[in-house]
């Protein structure tokens, strides 16, 4: 599990390793459960084992107290009601002169997709994790308790989170989840897994996003920070003609944080965060590096855009955070009253130099090496 391997997506080698830290810190479990792991960021090359071992544990425990049932709809001849009789065909083979009659009804089954997703979860982890055995156990009593039909699209997963009947599964779920999408190809390694994320750029975009928000959802909201992710901004217009309205674009920021009030301040600091997964410099016509003007100016708009709103939104601050590969670039500027800062996390780092990374893009002042905002 220590070997040195990377994906490579657009010329961007990133170690594999970092892309478990970020699906664990993009993860529903993480922000729910993430006390569970403290310090996995010193572990990153060990994370599905950590998950694996995780996941095996809490079905073990199910297996010993009984796995979530579901129903099953079943038809059969009965001599004896059961259900709703089937009048058509009861009629049609002309069942009740042999006293029988065709009944529809419904059977608890063990054989449900969440339980189904475990399975193939597991089966994954006997595949990732050199400890085969006891993964490759726990699937053969699985099927041996009846869970042995095809498995569902990983992508009902979320669905399954919130039924409410499920949320005793939801541990369970969520551990078979974050292990089916550390399911990454090896390129080092002749045999791929069979479940593995979108191979493109757009899969690591939203990752890098979501896994931001995760992050400091975890690490700041403990500290009484608001953060919300997705939030809409909205224009304040002085007047829009009809077609205008329909074809106006919407705002929606990447990440939203709130500090908590501190004492002698008149508004708690709010900070807009903007993800991008581009260089952060580009050529430029009159010199060699320049900042993105659309990201410059796309910041901006975020915040000069709600001044009508409070004194927080005049007072709040703009960060573009960008992953890079070897390097770090991290420089603000102030306009118009509203710091606007730009940063980076080196994906090629260690795992601590990334939450070290985010941790500093987030402080008052440009010092890297401040752990704390």
């Amino acid at each position: 599990m220590c070997s040195p391997r990377y994906w490579e997506v657009d010329a961007m080698r990133v170690p594999v390793r970092n892309l478990w830290l970020l699906q664990l810190f993009a993860s529903d479990l993480y922000r729910d459960h993430g006390s569970e792991f403290a310090g996995a960021e010193e572990l990153s090359d060990d994370l599905p084992r950590l998950v694996a071992q995780m996941l095996a544990d809490e079905v073990e425990s199910r297996l010993h107290t009984g796995l979530s049932v579901g129903f099953s709809r079943t038809g059969s001849n009965l001599n004896r009601v059961r259900g709703r009789i089937d009048v058509l065909n009861t009629a049609r083979h002309r069942l009740l002169e042999r006293g029988l009659v065709r009944c529809r009804y419904d059977t608890l089954v063990t054989d449900t997709a969440p339980n189904r997703l475990v399975r193939t979860a597991l089966h994954t982890a006997a595949v990732l994790i050199p400890d085969r055995p006891r993964y490759r156990s726990l699937v053969l009593q699985l099927e041996a308790a009846g869970v042995t039909g095809l498995t569902p699209h990983p992508d009902i997963l979320s669905s399954l989170l919130r039924q409410r009947l499920l949320a005793r599964d939801h541990r369970m779920l969520s551990l078979a989840e974050l292990l089916l999408k550390m399911s990454i190809p090896d390129p080092g390694q002749d045999a791929f897994v069979t479940v593995a994320p979108d191979d493109s750029d757009h899969y690591l975009r939203k990752l890098f996003e979501h896994a931001t928000y995760g992050f400091f959802r975890h690490t700041l909201v403990r500290q009484g920070w608001s953060v919300v992710h997705g939030a809409p901004l909205h224009w304040r217009t002085d007047r829009i003609s009809e077609g205008m309205n329909p074809v106006l674009p919407g705002m929606f920021t990447d990440i939203t944080l709130r500090a908590p009030l501190r004492q002698g301040e008149s508004a708690r600091r709010r900070v807009v965060i903007d993800t991008k997964f581009t260089a952060i410099t580009n050529a430029g016509y009159y010199r060699s590096t320049t900042l993105n003007s659309g990201h410059l100016y796309q910041i901006y708009a975020y915040l000069m855009s709600q001044h009508h709103v409070s004194d927080e939104h005049r007072q709040a601050e703009g960060l573009m955070l960008h992953p890079v590969v070897d390097g770090h670039f991290d420089e603000d500027v102030e306009i118009q009253g509203h710091r606007i800062r730009f940063a980076t996390v080196d994906l090629r780092g260690s795992g601590r130099s990334i939450t070290r990374h985010l941790m500093s893009a987030i402080s008052r002042s440009c010092d890297t090496n401040t752990s704390t905002p």
